[in-house]
Formats: C-alpha cells, structure tokens, sequence
C-alpha cells in the first residue's frame, strides 16, 4: 500500500507546485509587457513607475508565478546552483534591431533563490 501511496502523494505535490497561479501586478499593462521583447518598443518604460511601486508584491512569488504574469524573461541567468536572475529590459537591449550599445539598458532583475522563489527585485542598470 505504501509503495503506490507515496509516489501518488509526490506526484500530487508536484501537479500542486505546478499551476502557480498568475500575480496581481496593480495597474501594469501585461499586454504591453508581454509584447515589449527585450524592451525594443519602448511600452514597458510606460509603467516604470507603477511597477515600481508595487515591485516588492512579489517577493517570495515562484518563478512560474513571475513567467505567467510578465511572459517569458529576456534573459536567465544562472549564477550558482544557489541563485539565478530573470531579466526584463525596459530601454532597448543589444538584441533590438538598430541599436547600438552606448551603455547598458535599464532592466527589472528578479533573483531566483535556491527553491525558484524571488528574493529580490531590483530596477538597475547594472549586471548581477
């Protein structure tokens, strides 16, 4: 009995962890977030300022949450087996068409921790 039982309580927990819900992100337009790749638009910069004064909302938030309310990140980036960062650009990276690299764009970086929760979120125009 234990043997079905315990793999059907993990995969029951895994199915769970699974459908994180999407974040309530204030009165952030996702539509133009989610449109805005690499920031080449410019429609994110929009919401700077409403972003970022509910950006620590979602601190402890998984990273399933974060992909479902802001789309796919620009860039991951994994520093250790600790850590890792998402990226959403909101000037114009490298990767737009036309652009030239006069000095590094600002983005939104939200470091992942060890078990893919956010544990900081930071407007830079720095690399981690």
């Amino acid at each position: 009995m234990n043997k079905v039982l315990i793999p059907a309580l993990f995969l029951f927990l895994i199915f769970l962890q699974s459908c994180s819900p999407a974040l309530d992100a204030g009165e952030v337009n996702l539509d133009n977030w989610k449109a805005d790749r690499y920031g080449c638009k410019g429609l994110r910069m929009q919401d700077l300022e409403k972003f970022r004064a509910i950006k620590n909302e979602f601190l402890g938030a998984d990273n399933q949450s974060i992909i479902k309310t802001f789309g796919r990140p620009d860039r991951v980036e994994l520093v250790d087996k600790s850590q890792s960062f998402f990226f959403y650009f909101l000037e114009p990276s490298e990767a737009c068409e036309g652009v030239e690299k006069e000095k590094e764009p600002l983005r939104v970086l939200f470091r992942m921790n060890a078990i893919s929760k956010v544990s900081e979120i930071t407007i830079t125009n720095l690399n981690p």
